[in-house]
């Protein structure tokens, strides 16, 4: 027979939501393209979010290991206008140098000669005319003069790397070693770079560039701390001065991949670790430095400051530059939209000192797109399942749960994800999916209105039109906890009885059951003579509905020995117990349907019911029961093979509660325990002896209930040798239903 389709299987009205849901992943899958293709816009809204996230939680504020020498507007005042003669920069190493400074930084390159030199004063003065002969020993050379200072000092010359022009580069101090994979390709290359004067490149002792690359919104977030130059890694200023101070030797590079995919990870300076990007950035995370000193120029050459410089400079690392407008060494950053250079620099050394560092793993982008993924099928599936207002709010705390999340892993962990993604995918969905749900729903409810209006009361109708789909065929796959009962020897007792006396029996007894079992929140789901179907969970979920299950079956039982003691009868129940997936819902035919499950775990709740005459015992229940259910006593009893299914189910009887077992069930427990474990073996000898304990043990209450039980594996040791045979499996098969 050919099976439905599925638009064949729906309703008009939910064909339609269908197709708004369609019409939402579509929005979605949209937004995913758009974003893969638009990848630098996206990443470019993505950094005004980082932004706001370091302008509202910067990096905690340290004593920083660095100082700053600013040549600032009241040092322009006191000394002139920039370049300054180069004889006062020396003075300024050497009075750095006698302070204490550990290795001094300069955010400036000496590119052209001193223009206060004697020599080039003399010089412009012979082209004007002007016959001025000075012996040379009266003609000193500022340039020279610093190129001294850089030599007996631990100074690191700075200098810019550039792609404007394809000039010499100066060679690296010092070298770089590799773990894993060369990364060179991966780091950013430069066609040239502006260099200082030769006389002071070859008196450096360490050197390191201090050019920021360009960005699109020239905000500063990220610094490469190695590049690649005229076939050559170069370190920056920042990374180069903390190697100085350490006096450490070549740097480390660390990489993952091989060849063209390898990706630099993290870059070893001395004892300091520096997680990088593949291309060897990282991302500045900034502190505004409140507690880092700040020295005026003309104060370091103030002779009468000495005792006050040595304080502020002893053991610090030494940034020179300069924070005067003219001079334009300005930048933006997250938390400053006018910062001078030279504090970019000392944010990174003062942030790898610290050892906090922000981080944007390479899986990152994978994770916002899974998340808009899984945020945009979240919602869809609560539209689908739910109503326009339940999806609005679905959305409203994807939202808060996303920007939540975002913001988590940024304050607790520093990892940068971009909530962007995933909140643009929400609102595509609730743009073009919401106002047509809000149509299809109209249009439901406005028909169950006119087709029940007439017939039904107000109140029926009302809630029919909230919940539409109640009215069609067609279930859901659902855990439920499904219970089978009837009467032992039934059909025997009824042919003594006329129909007006088994009347009577079938409705004294089926009363307190179903009593019972209402109270214990279960669906009755049908009778079948003397015998009872219910299930629990369906259609209301109900909360430990295997430990509901299992009571109500105890009391089912202590109810019937209720009705015996009343009626003088005799009666004895079977119950099976399971819990397991099901389908449930309005099963029928299009004339008639009824609220009921079916599925292989209904199935074997009914085998289960069964086996209880095998074991003469009133309640069997599975393993799923067993796990799901707590402070109940079960005992377990076989594993078995029941008819219509090839895997063997573990049974256990229920034992009662948990404190209605008293300790003189204790050795009976210990006996039977030892006989499955014997007959799990195969020892059918060491089996035998404990059946024969068994019966010789004390009589309690677990001995009576076991004793149906311990009659089957008595009679099934009966013709069985001491020992089983090779691949023996102690799996029992029942031969009927």
């Amino acid at each position: 027979m050919r099976r439905p389709r599925l638009r064949e299987r729906l309703t008009g009205a939910q064909r339609r939501r269908l197709g708004a849901i369609v019409i939402g992943g579509t929005a979605l899958m949209l937004v995913l393209v758009l974003q893969a293709l638009l990848d630098r816009q996206v990443q470019r809204l993505a950094s005004l979010v980082f932004d706001t996230y370091q302008e509202l939680r910067p990096r905690e504020a340290t004593d920083p290991p660095v100082a700053v020498v600013d040549i600032d507007e009241k040092s322009i005042a006191q000394y002139g206008q920039w370049p300054w003669s180069r004889m006062i920069v020396a003075d300024m190493i050497e009075r750095a140098s006698a302070a204490g400074a550990s290795a001094i930084g300069f955010d400036i390159v000496f590119s052209e000669a001193d223009r206060t030199a004697p020599q080039r004063i003399a010089e412009d003065l012979r082209r004007q005319g002007v016959l001025l002969t000075l012996p040379a020993e009266l003609l000193p050379d500022p340039d020279r003069a610093l190129a001294r200072s850089i030599a007996a000092n631990p100074v690191v010359l700075g200098f810019a790397l550039t792609d404007e022009q394809a000039t010499t580069v100066p060679s690296p101090r010092i070298g770089f070693s590799y773990l894993g994979a060369d990364p060179a390709h991966s780091l950013r290359n430069y066609s040239g770079a502006i260099a200082n004067l030769p006389a002071l490149t070859e008196a450096a002792t360490a050197m390191g560039y201090f050019s920021f690359p360009p960005s699109s919104d020239n905000i500063l977030r990220s610094f490469p701390l190695v590049s690649r130059a005229d076939g050559q890694l170069h370190p920056a200023l920042s990374l180069e001065t903390l190697r100085l101070a350490q006096q450490a030797g070549s740097y480390i590079l660390r990489s993952t991949g091989n060849g063209k995919t390898s990706a630099l990870t993290d870059v070893r300076v001395g004892e300091l670790a520096v997680p990088v990007t593949a291309d060897g950035e990282l991302w500045v995370y900034y502190s505004g430095m409140p507690e880092m000193p700040v020295i005026s120029a003309g104060d370091l050459l103030d002779s009468a400051k000495r005792a006050e410089m040595a304080k502020l400079m002893d053991g610090r690392i030494i940034l020179v530059g300069t924070s005067a407008v003219g001079l334009r060494d300005l930048v933006a950053t997250p938390i400053d939209p006018v910062m001078p250079g030279v504090r970019v620099h000392a944010e990174i050394i003062d942030q790898i000192v610290s050892g906090v560092f922000l981080n944007r793993p390479d899986w990152i982008k994978g994770a916002e797109r899974g998340a808009t993924i899984a945020a945009g099928g979240l919602l869809l599936l609560v539209l689908w399942l739910g109503s326009p207002a339940a999806g609005a709010l679905a959305a409203i705390l994807l939202s808060t749960l996303v920007a939540l999340g975002s913001w988590g892993a940024f304050s607790r962990q520093l990892i940068l994800f971009d909530p962007l993604q995933p909140l643009t995918g929400i609102a595509a969905i609730m743009l073009t999916t919401l106002p047509l749900l809000l149509m299809v729903s109209h249009r439901e409810k406005r028909f169950v209105r006119e087709s029940f209006g007439r017939y039904l009361a107000p109140a029926m109708v009302e809630k029919l039109s909230e919940s539409p789909e109640g009215l069609r065929l067609g279930g859901e796959d659902r855990e439920l906890t499904i219970l089978f009962s009837d009467i032992r020897g039934f059909t025997a007792l009824s042919e003594t009885l006329d129909p007006t006396e088994l009347t009577g029996l079938l409705n004294g007894f089926l009363t307190p059951m179903t009593d019972v079992l209402l109270k214990r929140e279960a669906t009755i789901d049908k009778y079948i003579g003397d015998a009872i179907m219910a299930f629990w969970n369906a259609p209301l979920a109900i909360a430990d509905h295997p430990a509901k299950a299992c009571l109500a079956a105890l009391e089912m039982v202590d109810a019937v020995e209720r009705l015996n003691r009343d009626r003088g009868m005799s009666l004895k129940i079977g119950i099976g117990l399971n819990t397991g997936i099901a389908c449930v819902g309005n099963l029928g035919s299009d004339q008639r349907f009824s609220y009921s499950c079916l599925g292989d775990n209904v199935n074997l709740a009914s085998r289960v019911e069964g086996l209880t005459k095998v074991y003469d015992l009133p309640i069997l229940v599975t393993e799923a029961v067993v796990d799901a259910s707590r402070q109940l006593k079960f005992i377990e009893i076989d594993v078995v093979r029941v008819v219509g299914r090839q895997a063997p189910v573990r049974l256990f009887a229920l034992a009662g509660r948990l404190q209605e077992c008293g300790a003189e069930d204790d050795d009976v427990l210990t006996l039977h325990d030892a006989l499955l474990s014997a007959w799990r073996k195969g020892d059918f000898a060491d089996a035998r002896m404990q059946l024969a304990a068994l019966a010789e043990a004390p009589d309690s209450r677990t001995k009576s209930l076991l004793l149906g039980a311990h009659d089957i594996y008595r009679e099934r040791l009966e013709n069985l040798p001491d020992a089983g045979p090779e691949g023996w499996d102690a799996i029992s098969t029942a031969t009927r239903k």
